[in-house]
């Protein structure tokens, strides 16, 4: 459907069920489980969908080691089940993934060996498969260029893996095939009330302009990050109850990874986790864990963020990795349940924790990406019982969502699944669109023309950031890329060549700062 269109049925008048502000993986979740249950569902996002950390994650779909060590048993036993459904309703997207921890003391490997046989227990028949002792030259076999010296052997366990901005557009083709309407760029800026109670929102359209009043017998807060900045939009007195963490990664060349194993080390110096994970023929290195002072679009990783995650990939990949090495860099905003005083980020949990306002505003905070699906399966029925929706049913544990096939070996029709065939008609019409966006890059004209007329793509960046991961993928090839996208989109949605300008310097201002300096 074209965006004018979308924007036409906020004109219309009609009283939607439920209106859902953030377009992240929360809200998706949330919208998906409204529209499975028939109600009328609205979702506005005020940038790009996933925009903000929902397209920062680790890419990882995972019980979470470290919360297991911490006694938050109720948390990975729901985190495991959800990453089975995960994998069981996006097999394209989301898929096993063996992970390898290099153990340098003997102690260690019985130590984390339990420790893993318990996860995987905990999984039950969501189990993707046995946890193994491994001797030295076994670790190497699956970690070509893990740090040899001292190495004593090591711990093999299966976890699940999914690129995270792509899941997030086929819950928004998923929303959309159950009748939802979904619109970015779209910032909603107040609400409507009746009786002290909300009815509704205000909203102004910051592409094509316009200001709309929208009614709704329910409204679900889901902006993450920006959760506090909407209660007090509320309620001026609202407290604060999220706590803003940073988590910053580097992408690097596959050879310093080579194999399909991702390496893990359990404890850093600062007690986090630490990933290095193949994703997309590149390695992933991450993540950091630091508490910042406010919510931003756009944050930049720190100097500190630099020499820590230098370091420990140092530490553990005997291939020397060189700043000039690193291909993008990139970091994301957690938004975690507000911490008692003086307690850091990096021991905080990923429940997810829900609020209703005195004026029956729902707010959903915390979680992570693998429990998306229960977030807002829990949001929607507060939100149904508080305003009193007609009840109905979630249907999303045995939803397959949009695409939805078994994976195969091109890494490029995973990503689409069954719209694959589709997007080959493309280029079989127009032979010009085979053309590859950057000889660095995986990506081909195509895929701008399919963001711009099926996945609401908007922008130069929402291409070569979120329809495409080229932006993390390696950040100076996609700025070389930026004027064939803007060509391309212009021509799909009638800009002139001042646009495609200022969108090329506006993506090229934005993407250096993904560079390693």
């Amino acid at each position: 459907m074209k965006r004018d269109d979308l924007i036409t049925q906020l004109k219309s008048g009609e009283t939607w069920d439920v209106v859902i502000i953030g377009g992240g993986a929360t809200g998706l979740g949330a919208a998906v489980d409204a529209a499975t249950r028939g109600y009328r569902t609205l979702l506005l996002e005020q940038e790009d969908f996933a925009k903000a950390t929902s397209s920062r994650a680790t890419k990882l779909a995972h019980g979470g080691v470290r919360y297991l060590e911490q006694g938050n048993i109720s948390l990975v036993y729901e985190a495991l089940h959800e990453r089975g459904l995960m994998i069981k309703n996006a097999p394209h997207i989301a898929h096993p993934l063996a992970f390898v921890i290099p153990v340098y003391r003997w102690m260690e490997k019985p130590f984390y060996g339990i420790g893993l046989k318990v996860y995987q227990t905990m999984a039950g028949k969501e189990s993707l498969g046995k946890t193994l002792l491994l001797s030295a030259d076994e670790t190497v076999e699956q970690l070509p260029t893990v740090q040899k010296m001292g190495l004593r052997g090591g711990v093999l366990y299966m976890d699940g893996q999914f690129d995270d901005a792509r899941l997030a557009v086929t819950l928004l083709r998923t929303f959309q095939d159950l009748g939802g309407v979904a619109l970015n760029y779209v910032r909603v800026t107040g609400f409507i009330k009746n009786a002290g109670k909300v009815a509704g929102v205000l909203a102004e359209d910051t592409e094509g302009g316009g200001t709309y009043e929208i009614k709704a017998r329910g409204v679900l807060n889901a902006t993450g990050i920006f959760s506090d900045a909407m209660r007090r939009s509320d309620n001026p007195a609202a407290h604060e109850s999220v706590a803003v963490s940073q988590g910053t990664h580097i992408v690097l060349e596959k050879k310093f990874l080579p194999g399909t194993s991702a390496l893990m080390v359990p404890k850093t110096e600062d007690g986090r986790v630490l990933f290095a994970v193949p994703w997309h023929n590149h390695v992933i290195v991450g993540t950091t864990d630091l508490g910042v002072d406010k919510p931003l679009l756009e944050p930049r990783a720190l100097d500190e963020e630099k020499d820590f995650l230098l370091h420990h990939v140092r530490k553990y990949i005997a291939e020397r990795v060189e700043p000039e090495d690193i291909l993008s860099i990139f970091s994301g905003l957690r938004p975690l349940v507000k911490a008692a005083p003086g307690q850091s980020t990096a021991s905080l949990s990923r429940d997810h924790h829900i609020e209703v306002s005195d004026s029956q505003l729902v707010t959903i905070n915390g979680g992570k990406w693998t429990t998306y699906r229960r977030m807002g399966e829990d949001a929607i029925n507060h939100l149904a019982e508080t305003v009193g929706l007609e009840p109905a049913p979630s249907k999303t544990k045995d939803l397959p969502l949009h695409g939805a096939m078994p994976p195969g070996d091109n890494d490029f029709a995973n990503m689409y699944g069954t719209d694959y065939p589709a997007l080959m008609d493309l280029t079989k019409a127009d032979p010009a669109l085979k053309q590859p966006l950057h000889e660095k890059l995986p990506y081909f004209a195509t895929e701008v023309v399919w963001g711009a007329r099926h996945e609401l793509a908007r922008t130069v960046e929402d291409i070569l950031a979120r329809r495409t991961r080229s932006l993390l993928l390696n950040a100076r090839a996609s700025i070389e890329a930026a004027p064939l996208v803007a060509r391309l989109l212009a021509a799909e949605l009638g800009h002139d060549d001042a646009w495609q300008r200022r969108q090329v310097d506006q993506y090229t201002q934005l993407a250096e700062g993904y560079l390693f300096r």
